[in-house]
């Protein structure tokens, strides 16, 4: 059945449907990016609200800001704005559509028709999943990118942005004028004070420009952090497979595990659903909730992941069961990133392991290696290197985490262990294969990309154990060098 309002009704009984009247459904929130991760968290939180009578006024509008986001428009559109959730336990398959999402923006290259969505006093929150490399940050510095292309355009062209973040502030410049008053600016992507980090890309980004405005955005919008998580994959032709086995035609079905979660700083200037009815927890202290996530979850992922890529594993699932993958993993988890964590209520860093491997281990949960390992040059500064300066700092052990730096740069090289091409999986993957390619016979070459390692070539310990693993990778392969790690043969 193809899925649409009209077909709602004629879905199979075991198929959960929206039972409010989404015709009567009003705007509140514009949710930039609008891919699989929005549809199966915070826009299934907001779904269960309105299945409860609640949070009608507050109903999703999606954007896009790139040209691609116009084939998922399209997609969208077409089906009502629907989307079919599939639920994948280990053994149980259960499908719900969600309705909370009612439009999605025209996509346009000067942003018109967003910035005039976001300027409509009806939205009071605007939300955005764009990746954690999306925040023009300087890798380095952790401050601003003023010197990025995409914000020298948006500073001089300030009614006509490429970005979200200038058509963001273009909003809010046509609101002030007006006297509406400023939204709420709520990032949902895996970074640390992410609420803080989109404060400083908005706000720097306006001061380029009009620094009055800048002030004006920094005293009247709020930005707060939060924390979120589900284990969403991509979806191809075996989703949209899996859908249609259940009776659905949905062309762009979205599969995830039955874990969420979602922390947030109760910092909104305009008011908010109430997400804590339907299990988001509202709270002043995110910040020991995400450590645990991005260091354990996203961390491990690349710990995970990279070392699949290498050794022609397809999957998470199938890394965790493979003998020396998933005891790297454990080791590397309990022993050098649970020291720098403390506990967040309900949640002790132990047993977070656990569950981490329990969810990774999902076999039916079909997140591909190469989507996990995507965007290295992000995910590794953010997720994973932090916990190496930890371990410098407070004298715990680093080989595991060195061991995952090396890993990746085997990775970066662009060749599996059996031969087979790695394709470019990275923003930055020439000069991440070139760097590689180079320090394989020069390890030094790859720490000295300050960008991503800052000064962390400088410490001996570091680099020498790095080198040391690197170097086993490429003589002996990684399976041996991640079993020499195992029987702590470092």
């Amino acid at each position: 059945m193809k899925l649409s309002n009209a077909t709602l009704h004629e879905l199979p009984n075991s198929v959960k449907v929206p039972s409010y009247d989404r015709s009567q459904l009003t705007p509140g929130i514009v949710h930039i990016g609008l891919g699989n991760f929005h549809r199966g968290h915070q826009a299934w939180y907001l779904h269960r609200l309105m299945q409860e009578g609640l949070a009608h006024d507050w109903a999703i509008i999606g954007a896009g800001v790139r040209p691609g986001d116009t084939v998922q428009r399209d997609k969208l559109k077409g089906q009502d704005y629907l989307t079919t959730l599939i639920e994948l336990r280990p053994n149980e398959t259960s499908a719900e559509v969600v309705g909370s999402m009612i439009d999605f923006v025209t996509v346009e290259d000067d942003n018109a028709a967003l910035i005039a969505q976001m300027a409509d006093p009806a939205i009071r929150i605007v939300s955005l999943t764009v990746t954690e490399g999306g925040y023009f940050i300087d890798p380095a510095t952790k401050g601003f990118d003023s010197h990025h292309a995409d914000m020298i355009h948006d500073a001089a062209h300030p009614a006509t942005p490429k970005t979200a973040f200038g058509a963001m502030i273009a909003a809010l410049k046509m609101r002030r004028a007006a006297g509406i008053g400023a939204f709420t600016c709520m990032s949902c992507d895996n970074l640390q004070g992410n609420g803080n980090v989109l404060r400083q890309t908005v706000v720097s980004l306006a001061r380029m420009s009009d620094a009055d405005l800048a002030e004006w955005i920094e005293n009247n919008s709020t930005f707060p952090n939060a924390m979120v998580d589900c284990i969403v994959p991509a979806t191809g032709p075996n989703e949209l497979k899996l859908a249609q086995s259940l009776g659905i035609d949905d062309a762009s079905p979205v599969t995830h595990e039955s874990f969420r979660q979602w922390v947030i700083e109760d910092k909104f200037c305009c008011g908010r659903p109430d997400w804590g009815k339907v299990g988001a927890t509202f709270t002043q202290s995110v910040h020991d909730y995400e450590a645990m996530k991005i260091r354990v979850l996203n961390g491990g992922h690349q710990i995970v992941a990279n070392a699949g890529e290498v050794l022609s594993i397809a999957t998470i699932a199938e890394c965790l069961a493979h003998e020396q993958i998933g005891a790297y993993f454990e080791k590397t988890a309990r022993e050098e990133i649970l020291p720098h964590l403390a506990p967040a209520p309900g949640m002790v860093p132990t047993d977070y392991v656990e569950l981490i491997k329990e969810r990774f281990a999902n076999p039916r949960i079909v997140d591909t290696t190469r989507r996990v390992a995507f965007d290295g040059s992000s995910r590794h500064p953010g997720f994973v290197i932090p916990s190496i300066r930890d371990g410098i700092a407070g004298g715990t052990p680093i080989s595991g985490l060195a061991l995952a730096e090396a890993i990746w740069a085997r990775m970066c090289a662009g060749q599996r262990e059996d031969g087979s091409e790695i394709d470019p999986n990275d923003p930055f993957w020439d000069d991440l294969k070139a760097t590689a390619l180079r320090a394989k016979s020069s390890p030094e070459v790859w720490l000295a990309q300050q960008k991503y390692y800052g000064n962390l070539s400088e410490n001996s310990a570091f680099a020498q154990v790095f080198s040391g693993w690197l170097r086993m990778i490429w003589q002996d392969g990684t399976e041996a060098a991640m079993a020499a790690y195992i029987r702590n043969d470092t």
